[in-house]
């Protein structure tokens, strides 16, 4: 069977991929499960040699790389662009893994009794992606369990699988060996097959909350390692000290960026005290000026959606809001015919407590509380299930202090939209927003995709002493 692959901006099938049956899937991980013998024998050294060959790959395709994105998931061509050197930052912080593989040792730790703390690969891994980042999220993964020693299946979007296919032909071009990297398709199916294997030792998940609450049941339940990410309600709170055009910028990019389907994005504006006369008219300004359209076209503020299902779950959030009487400062008005678009909306006023302001509507909807203080502007964002970002826009470094130390969230902007770590920090947040111990990339990404061995030896002076 094939899954045709549309442009969403025009509907117009740009490709297929094979749905993998469940027999193909554990044929894939026998293959990673066999290379993985001989894979994890080489020095960590020469794998990290691998990866600055695939790194600088990507740089020699990265422009193809973000066309494909764009067409397959909608997104500008800038945005598609930033996300694929986001992923490429993260193949070259893979480079580094001679050093971020290096153990701790002690010597007499007792009489004549040395102790040394190691990590190994854990063997076949897998990733399960979602469509929003068909190439930075599988970049986070796949290369640095590979440079660690592991083989990895990927099972990206069935929304957005080609950028994946792509990785993979251009992995192969770089000399990567049989094996240690494939890309299976498929819906739910494909990714329960790649959980259930007994031969996939660990899964990294990208998704929704309720999705990444099933794998990481799924995992556990058959003794696997798992890491999930779900999803997110992302505050920003801006302080009367911080209404600038600036402040305007950074939040339109943070709610309309990528059509709202981004788990960082800022759906909800906390307005405290004064600033929320004064910053309303500047977003229904700056979001009513985004210019819809294909994401390679020049001059486009804002690509489609994901498919008409997101059409019709994004609606109804708006429909439900205006008959609960949130005041709606901007409807969006036309969009372009032929894809899967919706224009820009803004609420103003709106109740913390509403759905508007608490569910996860991965789309270009844009919510404005209204909180008398810093404190009660915390509070409500405090309050919400997930916990993945959260910034302050302010000039007062006591306000922009106790923000971030009181934030209950993983990813903390001060002055910034997008609260996104580089590669080699730790991406990921609490709550709702992730099941499992370890985030993605940095130092947690290394110890997600190893396992810790201690050994403790003892080497007498004489042979009489065993």
């Amino acid at each position: 069977m094939q899954l045709p692959v549309r442009d969403k901006a025009t509907r117009e099938v740009i490709g297929e991929v094979p749905v993998a049956t469940r027999d193909e899937v554990a044929r894939a991980v026998d293959a990673a499960r066999t290379a993985f013998d001989s894979w994890s024998r080489v020095p960590v050294v020469e794998r990290a040699r691998a990866l600055f060959r695939y790194a600088d790959a990507l740089e020699r395709h990265k422009e193809e790389l973000a066309i494909s994105v764009s067409r397959e998931n909608g997104k500008t061509l800038a945005d598609a662009r930033g996300e694929v050197r986001r992923g490429i930052e993260a193949v070259e912080f893979a480079c580094s893994m001679p050093s971020l593989m290096m153990g701790d040792a002690l010597p007499d730790v007792a009489s004549g009794i040395d102790s040394v703390s190691m990590r190994y690969p854990l063997g076949v891994c897998a990733g399960i992606t979602p469509f929003n980042f068909p190439a930075m999220i599988p970049l986070w993964m796949f290369p640095i369990a590979i440079a660690a020693g592991n083989t990895f299946v990927l099972k990206p979007s069935p929304q957005t699988p080609l950028t994946s296919q792509a990785l993979l032909s251009i992995a192969h071009a770089s000399g990567f060996p049989e094996g240690i990297l494939a890309v299976v398709h498929g819906e739910a199916p494909t990714a329960e097959a790649l959980i259930d294997h007994p031969d996939v030792a660990a899964i990294s998940f990208v998704g929704s909350s309720n999705a990444a609450r099933a794998v990481q049941a799924r995992a556990v339940g058959a003794h696997k390692r798992v890491q999930a990410l779900g999803g997110a309600k992302n505050y920003l709170i801006v302080m009367p000290d911080a209404v600038t055009q600036s402040t305007c910028d950074a939040l339109i990019a943070s709610a309309f960026g990528g059509a709202g389907q981004r788990c960082l994005a800022g759906s909800v504006v906390i307005a405290v005290g004064s600033s929320g006369d004064r910053l309303a008219p500047l977003l229904v300004e700056a979001a009513g000026s985004l210019r819809l359209g294909r994401g390679v076209d020049d001059g486009v503020g804002m690509g489609p959606v994901v498919s008409d299902a997101a059409i019709e779950r994004i609606g109804g959030y708006v429909e439900r809001a205006r008959a609960a009487g949130a005041q709606l400062l901007l409807d969006g008005g036309t969009v372009p015919s032929g894809g899967t678009f919706v224009a820009p909306v803004i609420f103003d006023r709106v109740d913390p407590s509403s759905e508007l302001a608490r569910d996860e509507i991965f789309g270009p909807v844009l919510a404005i509380v209204r909180a008398p203080s810093l404190d009660d502007a915390i509070a409500m964002a405090n309050a919400s299930r997930y916990g993945n970002a959260s910034s302050i826009f302010t000039n007062d470094g006591g306000n922009a202090r106790a923000f971030a130390s009181r934030i209950a969230v993983g990813m903390v902007g001060i002055n910034v939209g997008v609260a996104a770590p580089m590669a080699f920090f730790p991406f990921g947040g609490v709550k709702d927003s992730i099941f499992g111990d370890l985030r993605c990339h940095g130092k947690d990404a290394v110890a997600f995709y190893t396992q810790q061995r201690v050994v403790i030896s003892r080497w007498p002076q004489d042979s009489s002493s065993f």
